[in-house]
């Protein structure tokens, strides 16, 4: 009986396999070794370990661990985020139509929307903004936010049910003259919906930054020692890895007033977070300690391993994190544009049309690192702070305002 031929890539050389081990390939490697050394030589310093619910700050020296939950777990937030995305969903529904002009499922969906859209206005209300959701952050901001989520229900009713009686108008330019721009009268509209989701999005992120920000700021942290890791998937599966592009790393940044070096802020996708309830579980989140030392210690000791082999040669500087600023002649940027003021709609349009195109990008963090910079200038204070697109907007009287 014949035998198939081995095929060459499935051989593997005892001798040079062990080579690899010795240095990469297993866990009693040197890679691995040097891990453990230079985790354990920093067990006094600070560790934050940022996941995609929660900041845990390990203080050092065995003490124990304590964790600040955000995002999902935040009050307020899936409300307000069902309210940002009235314009991608739109936009997601008439993209469907122009695949598909003759099928039935850009208009299932927008039935769906709406239907979802009318239960979400009849159930807003000034008491469920201060009395049940009660964000500290929004606190005297309750009535706007209100009349904001009413009118943007009601727009967005208006303009599916112009669409659905009448599709040939249901065009990118019909979409953005009278929904999302806001310039034209087919549906009464009033305020432009970006401005509905630069404050949602700032809202939303102002709330979180305030408190981790807040948090972070009682612990009188050293920053010249601390180490700073961002864990697990942020967002979209493409989004956050780096640190223009990640909320979560403006947020620590901000806090040590922009005093921790980018060389001790690690972005790491593909490390595992903590297990769901661990947040909970102080031993769990002891266990979580050691492995994320040794992560954040092995990575800059590699990266201090270049000046010990190429002294002479230039070295990395990690790239600043200062916005492009737009001019008349911008016609595209890298990163998200800088913003002069709340008032800056050029840029802040923008941010939402970067957002969407550069998959780096969180949807939600479309103006997180702003709404830092602004609690960073008033003193962590959010009464202070303006909400671009709510607090010098004017949108309607909710029903049964006094006229």
């Amino acid at each position: 009986m014949n035998q198939l031929p081995v095929s060459p890539q499935s051989h593997q050389s005892p001798e040079l396999l062990r080579l690899f081990e010795t240095y990469t390939g297993g866990p009693k490697g040197i890679g691995a070794n040097l891990a453990a050394l230079t985790g354990a030589a920093t067990a006094g310093d600070p560790l934050i370990v940022a996941t995609s619910a929660d900041v845990v700050l390990f203080p050092g020296n065995g003490r124990d661990p304590e964790v600040q939950g955000f995002r999902l777990s935040t009050r307020g937030f899936k409300e307000l985020a069902g309210i940002s995305h009235h314009g991608p969903a739109v936009a997601s529904i008439l993209k469907m139509r122009l695949v598909d002009r003759e099928g039935a499922l850009w208009r299932t969906e927008a039935g769906r929307l709406l239907a979802a859209t009318r239960i979400a206005r009849e159930a807003n209300s000034v008491a469920l903004w201060r009395d049940t959701i009660a964000v500290p952050a929004y606190r005297g901001r309750e009535e706007k936010i209100a009349k904001l989520v009413h009118y943007s229900c009601a727009l967005t009713e208006r303009y599916l049910e112009r669409v659905l009686a009448r599709p040939e108008l249901f065009t990118p330019e019909d979409m953005r003259t009278h929904y999302l721009e806001g310039t034209g009268t087919a549906v009464g509209a009033t305020v432009p919906m970006n401005a509905v989701m630069i404050a949602t999005f700032f809202l939303v992120g102002m709330d979180i930054s305030h408190r981790v920000i807040g948090w972070l700021e009682r612990h009188a942290i050293d920053w010249s020692r601390a180490m700073a890791l961002v864990v697990g998937r942020q967002g979209r599966p493409t989004a956050g890895v780096t640190w223009t592009t990640n909320s979560v790393a403006a947020m620590i940044l901000g806090a040590s007033r922009h005093t921790l070096s980018l060389d001790r802020l690690f972005i790491a996708p593909h490390a595992g977070e903590f297990a769901p309830g661990a947040a909970n579980d102080m031993a769990a989140l002891r266990a979580f300690e050691t492995p994320m030392r040794q992560l954040w210690a092995h990575t800059h000791a590699v990266s201090e391993l270049g000046a010990l082999m190429y002294e002479g040669y230039p070295r990395y500087e990690p790239g600043s994190t200062v916005r492009p600023v737009l001019d008349v002649d911008t016609r595209a940027v890298a990163e998200m544009p800088a913003i002069a003021g709340p008032d800056d709609w050029r840029a802040l349009n923008t941010r939402l049309r970067v957002v969407l195109e550069d998959p780096r990008q969180l949807l939600s963090g479309c103006v997180t690192d702003y709404a830092v910079e602004q609690l960073q200038a008033h003193g962590n204070d959010p009464s202070r702070v303006t909400v671009p697109g709510l607090d010098a907007t004017a949108y309607p009287p909710l029903p049964g305002d006094a006229a």
